[in-house]
């Protein structure tokens, strides 16, 4: 956010030449621009955020803790260690001899917990900090076609939310735009960098496509209307299927004379280095949805949101289509649900053999991010083990994302993207990250709700 004086001075200098009938208004739109923003400035100057952390300089060993691999094994008393920022040692601590003088620095963490850092598909993290202004939206694009629009360009690494997110555990998070029939191209990012070229983990891995509903609800959440059916569903769905016959056709030809951004930006869809993303949820829409794909001639789709595609998983598993499953902790869409049915669609997609991972989507989803192991928790609750509910939220969204071979799990060669908690993670009551590694790199933790807590406390103690 720019200073202020220097906006107000920026605005009176821009308008200076207008005419005397007209000055008035731009100091009326200064005044506007105050209340718009009053809460942006006020949130702004309560704290600072955390510098990124430099890259790691030093080998590191984490000694005696509990090791959650994410690939569903755990090492009671582990030893991990890790140098330029990769894993170079991930074994029992009891059955081999440590050579500790090759480390420089020794982390005793013994009873903590350790595991993979947790990955959030589906953000809007970065794209959106406050929902009430405007200026601060920007995951949304113009027009119903944007397979060109690149949600990357827009992260914000300054983003306030982001501190809050990783101190639960969340270190990457694939940026995605919102929006049309085709919202744009999503992006994987590490959660601590100086800008969206640093942040960059994985560029432009995937196109999202909003399929079309058969019935849509009236009213809003606070006044639920009637369902209504979509009149014109065969149209949009008609014009979705041109535009991608459009695409492909475009994609055959190698060296076009006249370039098409939006069809270059799906040629990735075609020769595999792409993946699609359509967002359903209903059973009529999953299987529309899936049949389209057979016939598109798209190499990778993965369904979001999938709120009844436990109903249709074999067809799921033959198509070899991937879920990144809708928020958990919400209610059922239906009168006739089981009032626990969000909470065990994860079990029952993992029964029927489905690969799924979690997601946060919904309202408040940028600042409810930090909730996602928590999600994880609940579905451990409800069927799924422990470190199969973990796997959902680290090495199954690191395959469906595509970045299993670098991150996901604890193994040798892969990334040291991982945390450490004096808790269990996926528990919210004793979920307390004490370390944080992206890359080796030691993340500060520190953000502003902590600060205030820290501030208020002091305030209100007993000791006053």
């Amino acid at each position: 956010m720019k200073n202020p004086r220097i906006v107000i001075r920026c605005m009176i200098t821009e308008n200076k030449d207008l005419p005397l009938t007209m000055k008035p208004l731009s100091y009326i739109t200064i005044f506007i621009f105050f209340i718009l923003n009053s809460e942006f400035l006020i949130l702004n100057s309560n704290a600072q955020i955390p510098t990124p952390a430099p890259k790691q300089s030093e080998t590191i060993l984490l000694l005696n803790g509990i090791a959650h691999l994410g690939n569903g094994n755990v090492i009671e008393n582990s030893a991990i260690g890790f140098e330029n920022g990769k894993l170079i040692l991930v074994v029992d601590a009891t059955t081999i001899r440590l050579d500790k003088d090759k480390y420089k620095k020794i982390i005793e963490i013994p009873g903590k917990h350790v595991y993979p850092g947790f990955i959030s598909p589906n953000s809007t993290l970065g794209l959106m900090e406050i929902g009430a202004v405007r200026a601060t939206r920007d995951m949304n694009e113009v027009g119903q076609m944007n397979p060109n629009a690149r949600s990357i360009i827009a992260y914000n690494t300054e983003s306030k939310i982001t501190s809050t997110v990783r101190s639960n555990g969340v270190l990457l998070a694939q940026i995605t735009p919102r929006g049309g029939f085709i919202s744009g191209t999503s992006s994987i990012v590490e959660l601590d960098a100086w800008n969206w070229e640093d942040a960059v983990y994985k560029m432009d891995d995937g196109i999202h496509l909003n399929w079309p509903r058969m019935f849509y609800s009236t009213g809003w959440w606070g006044e639920p209307g009637s369902m209504k059916k979509n009149e014109n569903r065969d149209k949009q769905i008609q014009k979705i299927k041109l535009f991608f016959d459009d695409a492909k056709a475009y994609s055959e030809i190698e060296n076009q004379q006249e370039k098409d951004l939006r069809f270059e930006a799906m040629r990735g869809l075609f020769d595999g280095s792409k993946s699609l993303f359509i967002h359903t949820n209903f059973v009529k829409d999953i299987t529309s949805a899936i049949n389209f794909e057979r016939e598109s001639g798209v190499k990778k789709t993965i369904l979001v949101g999938g709120y009844d595609s436990w109903m249709v998983a074999d067809m799921l598993k033959e198509n070899d289509v991937a879920v990144i499953l809708r928020r958990v902790h919400e209610l059922p869409e239906r009168p006739e649900d089981d009032i626990d049915l969000p909470f065990k669609t994860p079990y029952l997609l993992h029964k029927a053999g489905v690969l799924f991972c979690l997601n946060n989507a919904g309202d408040m989803e940028q600042m409810n991010t930090r909730n996602l192991p928590f999600y994880a928790g609940t579905a451990a609750a409800h069927g799924l083990t422990k470190e199969e509910a973990l796997m959902s939220i680290t090495s199954n969204a690191a395959k469906i994302l595509g970045i299993d071979d670098r991150v996901g799990t604890l193994e040798l060669g892969k990334d040291a993207t991982l945390i450490v908690s004096t808790g269990d993670a996926l528990d919210v009551l004793t979920n307390n990250i004490e370390h944080a590694f992206i890359r080796g790199r030691q993340i500060d933790l520190d953000n502003h709700q902590k600060q205030l807590y820290d501030k208020y406390k002091k305030k209100y103690s007993t000791s006053q």
